[in-house]
């Protein structure tokens, strides 16, 4: 209710200080700037700034435009409802620029009122190194399994250039350097990327560090992107029930999918205004659907809860969280 209240005074403000009408859109944002930092030509490099809509009223992005061809932006999700979180991905061109580039990305907001929030974004593409392909997807993977892809890095200038090593933050990810061919100031290298079988469920969204004897620029990052998939995977993983009003009831449908055949145990949450209808899926298989019923009490606010399923897999399915907001009078 706070931030109907704030938000409504923001505009009103807004009619004698233009200025004024950008902050509340600026709030959403987690940060409204990012440097790339020197990049090698056609590498893969992209960012997403966060949002969040930490309103009560729903939110809508009408439209992103760049200053600069170097930069392609893409809005993730248009419509935003009450807390729900998108971003607007920014795509540095590293294919068809070269040299120190940045953009200014202008984001437009119609409702529920008009704004426009600038977002900045700068780096350097390397003319004399390039990657192909532009990074090392290692694609879905299945939890317990190790999975190993190549990459190979050209660089064109001195004859004694070479990759000395390579650094990596995650444990789990590992690399093996192949010099492959070298002449004519033209050097080029294989690159095996492995992820070993321990890598735990989720995204894989990093970046291995080859070190090269250039003392001008000595690191060459290497994006690696993947998802190690969980034996469970519950979506979605976060559980919005909505805005509603004292003693509504509303119903939403949990998605519960595994790598084979399994049953639904139990699924529990510490409040009683939380139920689950597990009656028709004691039947093992691989998808199941469960719909869950939440009956708002009294008091306005957000209430947040954890949902536990327990399943007959070894594998223990992950927690998720359910919320609703809970309208004032």
């Amino acid at each position: 209710m706070l931030h109907k209240v704030v938000l409504a005074v923001v505009l009103v403000v807004a009619a004698c200080c233009p200025a004024w009408s950008q902050q509340w859109a600026v709030k959403m944002f987690q940060n409204t700037s990012h440097d790339f930092g020197s990049v090698a030509r056609g590498a893969k490099a992209e960012y997403e700034f966060e949002l969040q809509n930490i309103f009560l009223e729903e939110i809508h992005i009408a439209g992103v435009r760049a200053s600069c061809g170097c930069t392609t932006p893409v809005i993730k999700t248009p419509t935003l409802k009450t807390y729900e979180k998108g971003a607007i991905q920014a795509i540095f061109n590293t294919g068809k620029f070269s040299g120190a580039r940045g953009a200014t990305l202008t984001v437009t907001i119609d409702k529920p009122y008009y704004a426009e929030v600038q977002l900045q974004v700068k780096g350097y593409i390397r003319s004399d190194v390039v990657l192909n392909p532009g990074s090392v997807e290692l694609g879905t993977i299945d939890h317990g399994n190790a999975v190993e892809k190549t990459i190979a890095v050209n660089y064109a200038g001195r004859d004694d250039w070479g990759i000395v090593g390579v650094k990596s933050a995650n444990p789990h990810l590992s690399a093996k350097i192949i010099e492959t061919s070298r002449g004519g100031g033209q050097v080029s290298y294989n690159i095996e990327v492995r992820l070993d079988k321990n890598a735990p469920a989720g995204y894989v969204d990093d970046h291995l560090v080859l070190t090269t004897n250039d003392d001008s620029s000595s690191q060459v990052p290497v994006p690696v992107e993947g998802v190690v998939q969980a034996g469970i995977v519950v979506s979605p993983a976060s559980l919005f029930m909505g805005v509603v009003q004292p003693g509504q009831k509303v119903t939403k449908q949990l998605v519960i999918k595994g790598n084979k055949p399994f049953r639904i145990v139990s699924v529990k949450c510490d409040d009683k205004d939380f139920q689950f209808d597990t009656s028709s899926e004691k039947t093992p298989k691989q998808l199941h659907l469960i719909p869950v019923t939440y009956v708002a009490g009294k008091e306005p606010g957000k209430v947040s809860k954890s949902i536990y399923i327990e399943t007959d897999l070894d594998e223990k399915a992950p927690m998720l969280s359910a919320y609703a907001v809970i309208a004032g009078q």
